[in-house]
């Protein structure tokens, strides 16, 4: 009997040791990302998670000082975790991304590392690390009475869900492009900015104007804040969104994002 490893093309992955294989240069990624970013030193990996915490805690800070301008019955501290949270998970997953093959295109002489993998470990790990920021603080927040508990938990996790589907895909697209176009990569930070202030995280649809709040619903994750608000004020605000709408968006930047990446594979291939 022929053995398969024997008679099987090189480049295919045969036998049950798929999944271990893409484990490990997953694993292996995500370890080389960690000490490239954060390094030994002092807390070592646990910036990941502590960066985003101290942001958030700080614009949780200001917006509490300023709370007599907020003009909402929505309690301030859990307004700013849940708005700027959401804001360093869409935003952030993109800027890892600009540029991530160049920083480990020395890694694709490796056989069993693909181009989407070296992306799925940079989004991985800001995912975990945008997450992590949210439920620690909420956590500590509500212990301490600051911020309520959620009022439909799974409405919440379902929010934030579509929300990091919506970053994955956005941010596999804008690599993507920053790939084939270099004056992409640098386009991103600004429009990035422009987006911020649309996105929901210092307000809530229904405040806005209904004619200006149809123009910024087109923004996916706007719809997403507020799916994930909703779960967690549900009795203090009126949420809008369009599902289908945002489902519709995070398949198309998803398709886009695989796409691309494809494609910078075959370049690379033929050069």
């Amino acid at each position: 009997m022929p053995n398969n490893e024997q008679t099987a093309d090189p480049g295919v992955r045969v036998d049950g040791r798929s999944w271990t294989i893409q484990r490990r240069v997953l694993g292996a990624l995500l370890l080389r990302e960690l000490l490239t970013r954060y390094g030994r030193n002092n807390i070592g990996f646990l910036w990941l998670f502590v960066e985003p915490m101290l942001f958030t805690l700080v614009i949780t800070a200001f917006w509490t000082a300023t709370r007599q301008i907020h003009g909402s019955n929505i309690p301030i501290v859990a307004f700013a975790v849940t708005g700027y949270s959401s804001l360093l998970l869409w935003r952030n997953l993109p800027s890892r991304c600009i540029g991530a093959l160049k920083a480990n295109i020395a890694l694709l002489f490796h056989r069993q590392v693909s181009i989407l993998d070296v992306y799925i470990a940079r989004i991985f790990l800001e995912m975990v690390g945008a997450t992590t920021s949210l439920v620690v603080l909420s956590m500590v927040f509500t212990l301490m009475g600051w911020m309520p508990a959620p009022e439909d938990v799974l409405e919440v996790i379902f929010g934030w869900t579509l929300l990091a589907w919506f970053g994955t895909g956005l941010a596999m697209t804008v690599g993507g492009l920053s790939e084939k176009f270099d004056v992409f990569g640098r386009l991103w930070p600004p429009f990035s900015y422009i987006m911020f202030p649309l996105s929901g995280v210092a307000f809530i649809a229904d405040a806005l104007p209904p004619n200006f709040r149809e123009i910024v619903l087109w923004l996916p994750q706007l719809n997403a804040l507020e799916i994930m608000r909703e779960g967690w004020f549900g009795s203090l605000m009126r949420a809008h969104y369009d599902l289908g709408y945002l489902c519709i968006c995070n398949l198309l930047l998803t398709f886009s994002g695989l796409s691309l990446i494809r494609q910078i594979g075959l370049d690379a291939r033929e050069e």
